[in-house]
């Protein structure tokens, strides 16, 4: 599995020394949807913005370019796990869901070719391209980790896409943010922001007997724009 390690984050919810250790948390994170819009300009040969320059040099990580395509929902799954993962020594904080790349470091420089060949199969469990190198980099993980950690879905639980493989692998140590049920992509977006913003963890509960489906919650208060973290560059 290609994954490189990342720096460990002290989150808001970090242990004083003296303290009892945390319960070792990571987070996997699902992928942006390249068949967009946004995918389409920051891939156009003709792109001469910042990012697309970096993109064709090889100079911009998986993270951006996942931010700039899906925008809202990537940047709040993103900017969530930097600021709560809690790693064992070694072991990356955050790895994202590639639809045939198995799961990537964030951290992980790519150029146009490299984006294009992780995210060319679609998201299914009919496609073996898609499954089989997920399943593969979970079992890795999985070993790596061993039993005492937990392992946080920031994606769609309603589907079993990513709920069937990951839960074949990490059992009841798969957890998802309940808050999640119940709201689409933006929404959790938006509140991944604040949760990472205001220092406040969202509620961690088992994939595999939680409640994943809801009645649609409030919405949001709006929060002017000026306060939100600004896209990247």
């Amino acid at each position: 599995m290609k994954s490189p390690t990342q720096k460990k984050t002290r989150g808001p919810d970090a242990i004083p020394a003296g303290a009892p250790a945390a319960i070792p948390r990571i987070f996997l994170l699902s992928p942006a949807n390249v068949s967009g819009v946004r995918a389409q300009l920051i891939l156009r040969e003709e792109a001469s913005f910042p990012l697309a320059l970096r993109l064709r040099d090889g100079r911009l990580t998986l993270g951006e370019a996942f931010s700039f395509i899906s925008g809202l929902y990537f940047r709040g799954k993103l900017a969530y796990a930097q600021a709560f993962a809690q790693p064992p020594p070694h072991t990356a904080g955050a790895l994202v869901i590639t639809a045939c790349g198995g799961l990537l470091s964030p951290e992980m420089l790519v150029t146009q070719d490299a984006l294009c060949a992780v995210s060319s199969a679609p998201v299914s469990l009919s496609e073996d391209r898609y499954r089989i190198p997920l399943e593969r980099d979970a079992r890795l993980l999985a070993d790596q980790l061993g039993s005492g950690c937990k392992i946080v879905l920031l994606g769609s639980v309603a589907t079993p896409k990513y709920v069937e493989p990951l839960l074949k692998i990490f059992g009841e140590h798969l957890l998802f943010p309940a808050e999640f049920a119940g709201r689409g992509d933006m929404s959790r977006g938006g509140l991944m922001l604040r949760c990472a913003r205001s220092g406040q963890q969202l509620t961690y509960v088992p994939v595999a007997t939680a409640k994943r489906h809801g009645p649609r919650p409030p919405k949001l208060t709006p929060v002017p724009y000026s306060r939100l973290p600004r896209p990247l560059p």
